[in-house]
């Protein structure tokens, strides 16, 4: 007995697979009570906030890249950790974290050193009971695989994907909330974009 051949995914099969799981983290948003609580606290911390940090490694720190740059575009204060003019945290502040398992150690070592100062530490992470979860004042814990998880059943895509497009789209989700909050209009914020690319 022979095995069926394996057909190759097409580019636009491949991209109607990851919109499917993306859904599933907007549904589980919308659906859960102490999910969607978790990104409202989010979001009212980093509006709150004296200055925020964002922090993440590889492609989660890329995604959170675009929500400090978002933040800043909103009017506030916003630094991605690592930056040479980034100062220290303080009290008053808020640290945006992401780290799927959790245990990344220096994404671990900055939460606590934040947490430590008085800052508030909000975590993007997919175990809510991580020893990351543990140092933050908000945990958002977002139902994908983690990197090492290859068994495909929390997402069939590679090392982490869908967390790392969680980031990115939760923090657009927050700033898109924060900014019909807000009253602005786009014109309004547009004078804040890069005026040097």
């Amino acid at each position: 007995m022979t095995s069926s051949p394996v057909l190759p995914l097409t580019v636009s099969g491949a991209l109607g697979e990851l919109m499917v799981e993306n859904q599933r983290i907007a549904d589980h948003f919308d659906n859960g009570a102490a999910a969607a609580d978790s990104l409202e606290q989010a979001a009212v911390a980093l509006k709150d906030a004296d200055r925020v940090f964002v922090l993440g490694a590889g492609r989660s720190g890329l995604a959170l890249q675009m929500t400090a740059m978002r933040l800043m575009h909103l009017g506030l204060d916003a630094y991605v950790v690592g930056d040479a003019t980034t100062p220290a945290i303080a009290k008053g502040d808020a640290l945006l974290v992401a780290s799927g398992s959790g245990t990344t150690a220096g994404i671990l070592r900055s939460a606590t050193t934040a947490a430590d100062v008085g800052a508030a530490v909000i975590a993007l992470t997919t175990d809510a009971s991580s020893p990351l979860a543990d140092v933050a004042t908000i945990t958002v814990a977002v139902p994908a695989a983690q990197k090492q998880a290859h068994g495909g059943t929390l997402s069939v895509q590679y090392a982490g994907g869908l967390f790392e497009q969680s980031v990115l789209l939760v923090g657009d989700a927050i700033f898109h909330s924060l900014w019909k909050q807000s009253g602005l209009t786009a014109d309004d914020i547009w004078p804040r974009h890069s005026n040097l690319e």
